[in-house]
């Protein structure tokens, strides 16, 4: 009997997969290939059941004769397996990235003269219902919140990416990219309190209260499923900070970065330029220990980011406080540098694994920016944050524009750098 394959990398089965299925049966034994977690969350979206339960899923259905495990989004590994007679796939995969997809399938079945089938993509009412279901779970407080441990544990680096409003959470959340066959994606999202701040024409001193910040948060979130991390300043008082730990725990943030330095804030890029102060050691380990004490869940992270390098402390002030703050309940560690180039950054990751091998440690390459995310994970780097780019990159684009116009007393020489508004409304999901 002939063998017949399909890849799904569903929670759910609807109309839609079982058409796929039945049209599988029609040419033969059919396996299913189950996409894992480490491939699916690199161009799709992140898992709300384990492999095995989705395994098991798709085994239940009427004509499944087998089930295996893909473990990478290209074909190369089960093809050379199974070397199925024929692979079958939806047709809405000839555009845009997946379309790198399907010429790998078409030139490995070309080999050995298998045949791929495809089937037009079934939508309708209750499929998209179902679609929107799986979002929403995806988007729910305690699905979310917890998502950014788990990714720690699943990928070598957790890629974020600044978000200021639901738009650019749009982008975190939907931009995927195929390049020299590898799929990618942004994990995780930033929301920082200096693109806050500037979105709302503020200066980054703490002016915005965390009211204003909830709104920010509440606006991305209502659009996107991915996991966030709050820039939290300097906590504030601890008798605030508390509060805001449970808030935004309920609320289904991933974690509060808080940065150990006390009195009016100033932007760490102006290093010893400005007076700025370093809190004490004692007073930031308060304040750490009894945001953990506070939390309900042991999803919630608090992650203490060390000014050390920023201040010209030193390292071993640096290494010192990193310890102090992971025994008063820190749940990762950020180090900050200004300088050009990540020597610092990876001489005190370096140092941190000698005695430390589990905390996460975060990085911002914004000065650094050469360093590559393969290399900071090699110094045993967990989370890297993109932290201002897409507002930098804004606003060079917007003031330009607004300069043409001017220039030009019209819009059609600006027209040519312009996005169509049609290609910008469909990151917009409708209900």
């Amino acid at each position: 009997m002939k063998t017949s394959y399909a890849c799904f990398c569903t929670d759910i089965i609807h109309e839609g997969h079982r058409n796929i299925i039945a049209h599988a049966r029609k040419l033969g034994r059919v396996i299913i290939g189950a996409m894992t977690d480490e491939a699916l969350i690199r161009y799709n979206k992140f898992p709300t059941i384990p492999l095995e339960e989705r395994i098991e899923l798709y085994q239940s259905q009427d004509g499944v004769d087998e089930v295996v495990i893909q473990d990478n989004i290209m074909y190369d590994k089960v093809i050379a397996a199974l070397k199925p007679d024929y692979v079958v796939h939806g047709d809405n995969w000839k555009n845009g990235p997946e379309l790198a997809i399907r010429q790998n399938v078409l030139f490995l079945l070309e080999g050995y003269g298998g045949k791929l089938v495809e089937v037009p993509y079934t939508y309708n009412e209750q499929v998209k219902k179902m679609d929107q279901q799986l979002r929403e779970r995806l988007a729910m407080p305690e699905y979310r919140r917890k998502r950014l441990r788990q990714l720690i544990g699943m990928c070598p680096v957790v890629k974020t990416i600044e978000a200021h409003n639901g738009l650019t959470g749009l982008i975190a959340e939907k931009t995927v990219v195929e390049h020299d066959g590898r799929f990618d994606q942004f994990d995780a999202m930033w929301v920082s309190s200096l693109c806050d701040s500037t979105a709302k024409g503020k200066p980054d001193i703490e002016l915005v209260d965390m009211s204003s910040r909830l709104r920010t948060i509440d606006d991305i979130m209502e659009v996107t499923t991915k996991p966030i991390i709050l820039d939290g300043d300097t906590g504030g008082l601890t008798e605030h900070f508390v509060y805001n730990v449970r808030t935004l725990e309920r609320l289904g943030v991933s974690a509060v970065i808080i940065e150990d330095k006390t009195g009016l804030k100033k932007n760490s890029l102006f290093g010893t330029e400005v007076l700025q102060l370093q809190d004490s050691v004692e007073n930031f380990c308060a304040k750490i220990s009894a945001g953990k004490k506070i939390q309900l869940t042991e999803d919630f992270m608090i992650i203490a980011r060390i000014e050390s390098l920023i201040l010209e402390q030193g390292m071993e002030d640096a290494l010192f406080r990193a310890a102090a703050y992971v025994n008063a309940g820190a749940d990762g560690i950020m180090i900050h540098s200004r300088k050009k180039e990540a020597g610092e950054i990876f001489e005190f990751c370096d140092r941190f694994r000698e005695f430390d091998k589990h905390t996460p440690l975060v990085v911002v390459p914004t000065s650094f920016n050469n360093v590559t995310e393969e290399e900071l994970a090699a110094h045993g780097v967990n989370i890297v944050i993109y932290a201002n780019q897409l507002t930098r990159s804004a606003f060079p684009a917007m003031k330009s524009t607004a300069e043409e116009i001017l220039k030009n007393h019209r819009a059609l020489e600006a027209d040519s750098r312009l996005m169509p508004f049609g290609d910008i409304i469909t990151l917009i999901d409708e209900l």
